[in-house]
This record gives structure tokens, sequence and C-alpha cells, in this order.
């Protein structure tokens, strides 16, 4: 048997022979001055902009040997090219010329099954509408399907899923070795998960059952695409230690891409930046600027971004972003006039004044409760995965009421219980008939004196946003028709609409503009309309676009921008946001938060000081909003409830959390309240999560 020495370990590969560690092996992969493009450049292209260059004269290496470990991450914002860059990597995208993208150590000196990258290098992405591990976590022909006890024909086990029995011909499977196997399932913390059906697991439990699944292919290289993004923080640090194992030994080699904000882990000690358009900032040895945790300082579009100077890439007003607090003094005077407060935000935002905070009304006093659990038990068989436990003062069960104007922070590890949770309050889940629920005062079945809720009463009274809309989410409408949807009874229904809708729709479009729209060009906006940025934004623009983009070519941020908005648009009675936020940038979350808390009443607006872009939150100019009723922040008897596992996400409107336990371990909920925003004090989240 022939054996490779990857970082002076020894890696048995059969057919291989032994090579000594300090004989110099060609790289794995090896791009020397290449360009790429996603389809054969032409003379006769009419516009180069629907062919563009992607990373021109990339140059990049993954070596064999070193003397000391590289382990490499790619560090970008949703559209900077992450997953582009990988898909490169893996061979994707063409190469001019031909001859600057190799696989040297994959055709000289490697088992035959590896001189194929498809085979050797192999990606592992968590978008559930293209990841190929996602799409066999089948969810059914409807949203509630994956509660019910029928399962669905493409609906598979774990363990089936791992040894590759998903095909049509079942006889099909990868070449398993039981040994290997065990491992992996070890390694991966799966043995309790192999026969549960892969649509009922959790995101975290997903992302392990998937990357076991890539394991088990034996790749040389695995390529993992925001491997970090939907997880609770002990799954997170969990995870990297596993991938940490996986990078030291070799088995298999790793390269993550990750977002700014998202944790670097302390092994990575190598990075590449990445800048929009699909260009690289730098890239080589991690250095001094690159905290382990979420990115303070990075460098895109060429213009510094510091979080805690509050500055931003963006040069131009990017109207709601960030969010405002409570500080002191009021304000004071600048050059750029007047900024609010003098503390500083975690998120880049000045704080603003209390005058302009919104008030919070205390949780019960005297308000409808929205939602109502007296003992909630929800079991599967034997397994009951919400409300194992005792609740003091009140029994057994999950006991929680949701009143008007109460704004509610969900959270607990993944596999908690919290998506099924909010598919009780939806009544998605066929147990929401037996369970002690009302909603809006009513139960789903009638009782005497009072007639049963029905499904469309309560989806038309409750705007909602989470990974299973997303899931589920017509790829055919058009971004316009995905806002209207809300005044549907269902996704592809005929929605009730008035002027009055129409004009909020457009101010929505218009205001997330940039967030939507693929070819928006700002400056390009500013030169048509004005030298003046803000006169140039006051100007109504036409909304066009939104019908021409449907909502699956739209990016994934993009998208999560679209639900958010269909959630909220409308001012329902109860908003839910579970995760609405992950998977966008930080600036366009923060932007998000704004808009909920006080829709085009306040602004952002950026001005260049000191040579270093900062960012304002300000009042909107009222010319900006003289075409239109301008939209107004949440409304004050409305309900909310967020479910995040990043304390950035939770907007700071939140007043109230509760924390469900581990499953299993028969703790009750932790509840409580919050005198200040999550991001405020470091210990608040802590706390929360009982670290």
């Amino acid at each position: 048997m022939r054996r490779a020495v990857l970082h002076g370990r020894r890696i048995h590969c059969s057919g291989t022979r032994s090579i000594s560690s300090n004989v110099p092996t060609p790289p794995i992969i090896s791009i020397n001055n290449g360009t790429f493009y996603r389809r054969y450049p032409s003379s006769t292209d009419k516009d180069a902009s629907f062919n563009p260059p992607i990373f021109p004269g990339l140059h990049f290496e993954l070596r064999t040997q070193t003397t000391e470990p590289q382990y490499w991450a790619i560090v970008g914002s949703s559209n900077a090219g992450k997953t582009t860059l990988l898909d490169i990597l893996r061979g994707q995208c063409l190469c001019i010329p031909p001859t600057a993208r190799s696989y040297p150590f994959l055709s000289d000196r490697i088992d035959t099954c590896y001189r194929n990258p498809a085979r050797a290098i192999q990606y592992v992405g968590f978008d559930r509408e293209t990841n190929g591990a996602a799409k066999s976590r089948t969810r059914g022909a409807y949203l509630s399907a994956r509660y019910e006890s029928r399962r669905e024909d493409g609906d598979f086990s774990v363990l089936d899923y791992l040894v590759g029995n998903i095909g049509v011909n079942p006889s099909e499977r990868l070449d398993i070795n039981g040994q290997a196997l065990t491992k992996v399932v070890k390694d991966l913390n799966l043995q309790d998960l192999l026969l549960m059906s892969m649509g009922n697991l959790s995101n975290g439990q997903a992302r392990r059952a998937t990357i076991a699944r890539a394991l088990m292919g034996k790749p040389m290289i695995l390529l993992l695409d925001e491997p970090f993004m939907g997880l609770d923080p002990p799954t997170v640090a969990d995870l990297s230690g596993l991938l940490f194992r996986m990078a030291e030994a070799n088995a298999p080699r790793l390269v993550l891409a990750l977002r700014p904000q998202d944790s670097l882990p302390r092994w990575i000690t190598h990075v590449i930046r990445l800048r929009q358009p699909l260009s690289i900032s730098s890239q080589g040895k991690r250095g001094v600027d690159s905290p382990t945790r979420p990115l303070d300082r990075i460098r895109e579009n060429n213009v510094e971004i510091d979080k805690k100077t509050h500055t931003h890439q963006r040069g131009f007003p990017i109207l709601g972003t960030g969010t405002m607090r409570s500080a002191s003094p009021l304000f004071k005077r600048t050059r750029e006039g007047l900024v609010f407060g003098t503390g500083k935000s975690s998120r880049g935002v000045i704080e603003g004044p209390p005058s302009l905070s919104p008030a919070i009304r205390p949780p019960n006093s005297g308000k409808q409760a929205l939602v109502s659990m007296q003992g909630v038990q929800l079991s599967y068989g034997e397994k009951t995965v919400l409300g194992d436990w005792e609740q003091i003062r009140q029994g057994r069960g999950l006991w929680w009421n949701i009143y008007q104007g109460t704004r509610w922070g969900v959270f607990g590890p993944n596999g908690s219980g919290k998506t099924t949770l909010l598919a009780l309050i939806c009544s998605d889940h066929p147990q929401a008939y037996s369970q002690p629920i009302k909603i809006f005062g009513q139960s789903r079945l009638p009782q005497p004196g009072c007639p049963g809720i029905s499904i469309f009463d309560i989806q038309n009274r409750i705007g909602q946003s989470s990974p299973e809309i997303h899931a589920f989410f017509p790829r055919m409408l058009s971004l316009r028709e995905t806002l209207e949807s809300a005044w549907a009874d269902t996704f592809l229904g005929t929605p009730s609409l008035t002027f009055a809708i129409d004009e909020n729709v457009d101010a929505c479009l218009r205001w997330f503009e940039a967030e939507l729209n693929p070819i928006f060009d700002a400056r390009t906006t500013v030169m048509k309309n004005s030298m003046n940025a803000e006169d140039a934004f006051s100007q109504p623009r036409s909304t066009n676009w939104a019908d021409k983009i449907s909502f699956g070519e739209a990016s994934f941020s993009a998208q999560r921008v679209a639900l958010f908005l269909r959630a909220i648009i409308k001012k329902p009675e109860l908003v839910i946001l579970d995760e609405a936020f992950s998977g966008m940038d930080d600036y366009v979350r923060d932007k998000c938060i704004l808009f909920l808390t006080w829709g085009e009443t306040r602004s952002f607006k950026i001005s260049k000081v000191d040579k270093t872009w900062k960012r304002y939150v300000l009042p909107t100019p009222k010319r900006m909003m003289d075409d239109h009723k301008p939209i107004t922040g949440f409304p004050k008897d409305s309900a909310l409830i967020c479910v995040s596992h990043v304390k950035e996400e939770v907007p700071g409107l939140v007043k109230q959390w509760m924390c469900l336990p581990e499953p299993g371990t028969g703790k009750p909920p932790r509840i409580g309240s919050l005198g200040r925003p999550l991001d405020a004090e470091e210990g608040l989240w802590n706390k929360i999560w009982g670290l």
C-alpha cells in the first residue's frame, strides 16, 4: 500500500506508494493568473455585463505539504462571490487560459479514483434550494406535511441518507465500510438520529448529517459554504471543534466560506477576503486584524469598514439602516449635521435620544392574549419533543401567553422545539387541534358557545418569515407578487389589493431597491437625478424592475429581504420572524431591523469624515416621502416573536425572552425580561443561554 504524507501525517490511500515527508509534492489545487467566466467570452457579445470576468488574474495554491499547517477561510458578503470561488476551486466555470487551473497532485501522485476533481473535491452548501444534500430533506407537498405520520415518497431516514439509499434505484448505494460509517456517525453525534426522518431534523442536526454524508465519500478536500449560519452558540462551538479535528488530521482538508459577521474559528490560519464585484481584496496568512469574534475590520469595495467607528463601505444614503436606542446627551452637532447620542453600538449605529425610542408597553396591562398555551405537551409516540417539564406555579407542559404589544425573543438549542412551537401557533402542526392552545382567543376546534378559528383567519392575522416558508415559497412569483401575496389566502392565491396597498408595496420596493434589484447602481441613480444624493432619492423611482425579477432569480439574501417585507408589510396582529435575517449581510440586516422599528421615518445617512465613511441615523427628510403616505414603524399593539441564534439578529424591540431547554433534560424553559437591547451588554446574551 502506498501512503501520501500531508502536513507530516500519513494518509492511507489504496494503491498509492509511500511518499516521504521530505520529498516535494505538487499542490492539490493550482491557479496561476486565471480569469473565469460563466460562459465562453465572445467578441460578438453585445453587452459584456451579461458575462463579466470572474476573479480576474486569480492566484491560489492549496499545497500538499507545508512547513506549518494551512487552514483556509474565504470571507465575504452575501453577493461577493464566496460560493462562486468555491465552485472555481472544484473545477466549475470556464478558465482562461485553460492551463491556468490544474490539479497536479490529483493527476500525478494519487489513486485513480481521485484523479477526477469532482470526486476528490466535495462541496457542501446549506442553502436548501441549491445544496444537493438538502434536496433530500423532503418537506412534503405542503407546509404541515412534515409533522404528519404519513411519509412522503422521497422522505428518507438519516441512515438511508448516509449510505446513499435515496435514489430511484435503492440498490445503487455508496461503497460503505461499516467501520467508517460507525466512526462518522460517532464523530458527528448522529447515533440517536439514524432512524429519524431527514425532513424532521433541525437545522443543526441536518447540517451534521450533510457533512457526514460528504465524509462518507472520502473526499480529499471538503468545501463548506457558510457552515455556521443558523446554528446556536453551543452547536457552533461543537461544530468548529469537529472541523478543527478534521482539518488537523487532513481527513479531509477543509476550506470554509464565511460571512463577515460570522465568528472566525481560532484555528483558521489563512484568509481570503472578497470584495464586490467578484474580486479578491486580500489573501494570505491571518493577521492581527482577524479576531476570533465576528470580524470587526474587513476591507470591501476598497473602503475600510470598522464597526467600532461606525463606518460602512457604501458612499450613498442607504435608507433605513441600523437600529436606535436610548443614550445621552440627546444630540451633538457636527459638520454633517445632528448626530444623535454619543454611545457606540456593536451594529455600528449612532444611538438615539430617549424621545425617539419606541415606547414599550408593559407585557399584560389589560391587553388581549393573542396566544395562550396552558400546559402544551407534544409527543410523537413515546418521545416528547415539547413540554417535557414541570413549570413552577403552573404545572406540567408549556405555559405561555403572548399579549398585545409584547415583543418576545425565543431561543434554545437546535432541536429544542422552537420550530414546532411556531408551527403550533400558526396551526401548521396537526396537533394544534388537540393541544390546550387558544389563538386570538379561540381554539381550533369549536367549543360550546364559541366557534373554532379557521386556518385562513389565523394566516390573515399573522405575518411570518421562516426557513420553512423560504423552502416552500413559489419561485415563479415576481418580487412584487411576493410582497402582494401577504394579502392572499395562499402563496399562489389572488391577493385583495387596493390603491393604498399598491402604494405600500411600491414604497417598500423603492426603500429596498439596493438589496432587491441586482442591477441597481446608486451612483448612476444619483448622477441621473441630481448631484445631491438626498435629492436623488427624493424623486419617485419606477418599480417596474420588481415585475421582471422572479423570486427564484433573486439572490439568497434578496429572497430573505422579500420574505421579511412580506411578513410585516400588512402590519398584522402577530409577526413571527424565525431566523428571518439569517443569510443577510450585517448592513442589510440592520437596515431591515430599523425598518421594522421605524418604517420610513428614520433613514441612514453616510458621510465621509476624516477619510472614513461614517453612517448616521437621522429622521427622514419629508421631501423623500412627499409622494406617498410614509410607512410607519412597528404598531404598538402588535406582538412580535423573534427566533434567532445570533444576538445581532435580535431587534432592539425585543423586551422579553424564553429559552427552551436541551431536549431530553426535563428542565423547564427559562423566561426573563430585558432592560436594554441584547448587544448593549455582552453578558446578557450569555445569561440567556446559561453560559
